[in-house]
């Protein structure tokens, strides 16, 4: 499903959200996402349920606190205005210390609900593992770095406002393989395998599900901004692991999209999946969203 804009749409084809508010059927220009977490849940099923998609507004039971917008950058010509849902990276804090990271336009991120981790470029990476005591390069898995698993890596991402912190479950893929005591960390090297191009306008990161589960994120076309807020207690709290996280309650929504025959409420993502990464480590992917759904 594409939830990005027009400009990278394969097909040339308006996104269906596009149409949506330009038709004026939709309650709000804008649409919301919480993503389930059954990391390290020994209880957890092959498929459980990803999250909760609401189009047309946000889920007022999923959230507290208010949504921090922040505004798309604007991209120098000839970049396209509006693409990837993109933000500026401006901080990284790992093990509670900053790292120093290229920012500005150098570091424009896609929010991107259909990756699974967070890929940057070369040397920022490289800054963010070497803050890590025992990170090293994973020789069999190019571009991506493991650490000792008895280790807790704690990482805040900011994009101009709060830094959120991801929860130390989403930084740990598992172990390299079975015999090993090192573990893969969920921020790998872009450059080292992405089909994205390099053409102005293209962002240097993107920001998946490894950062996405940790926070309430919005995605509003009018103005063109992204938002973040902390989790509530029904979905989990900020960075914690949802309390009944096979079986979440979930309140009616507060928006809803309005077409003539019924109303459409929140969407429950379609199943998590556990897919095999090389040499037995895994890597937990939302299926709700594709490579083709940015944000």
């Amino acid at each position: 499903m594409g939830l990005a804009f027009q400009a990278i749409a394969s097909t040339n084809a308006v996104p269906f959200w596009q149409t949506l508010t330009s038709n004026k059927q939709l309650d709000s220009p804008e649409f919301s996402f919480f993503l389930t977490r059954f990391r390290n849940d020994p209880n957890a099923s092959e498929e459980e349920p990803g999250g909760v998609f609401t189009l047309g507004g946000t889920n007022s039971s999923l959230f507290t606190g208010d949504i921090e917008f922040l505004n798309m950058p604007s991209l120098p010509s000839p970049a396209p205005s509006a693409s990837f849902w993109l933000l500026q990276l401006s901080a990284v804090t790992v093990q509670g210390k900053n790292v120093k990271i290229t920012t500005g336009n150098s570091a424009l991120s896609a929010i991107d609900t259909g990756t699974t981790l967070i890929g940057g470029p070369t040397e920022d990476v490289a800054a963010i593992w070497a803050a890590v005591p025992g990170s090293q390069p994973v020789p069999s898995m190019p571009g991506f770095f493991s650490f000792p698993c008895d280790t807790d890596v704690s990482v805040t991402l900011s994009f101009g406002g709060k830094a959120w912190p991801i929860n130390t479950a989403d930084m740990n893929l598992g172990a390299i393989d079975r015999r090993s005591s090192q573990c893969v960390g969920g921020i790998f090297d872009l450059g080292a395998g992405s089909n994205i191009g390099s053409a102005t306008g293209n962002p240097n990161w993107v920001v998946g599900d490894t950062f996405l589960k940790n926070v309430y994120s919005v995605f509003r076309s009018s103005p063109p901004s992204i938002g973040f807020a902390q989790l509530s207690s029904v979905a989990g709290g900020s960075g914690a692991t949802p309390a009944s996280s096979a079986d979440p309650v979930l309140t009616t929504p507060s928006s809803t999209l309005t077409v003539p025959t019924s109303a459409l409420t929140d969407t429950t993502l379609a199943s998590e999946t556990t897919t095999g990464a090389p040499n037995g480590s895994t890597v937990t992917e939302n299926p709700s969203s594709s490579s083709s759904s940015k944000g």
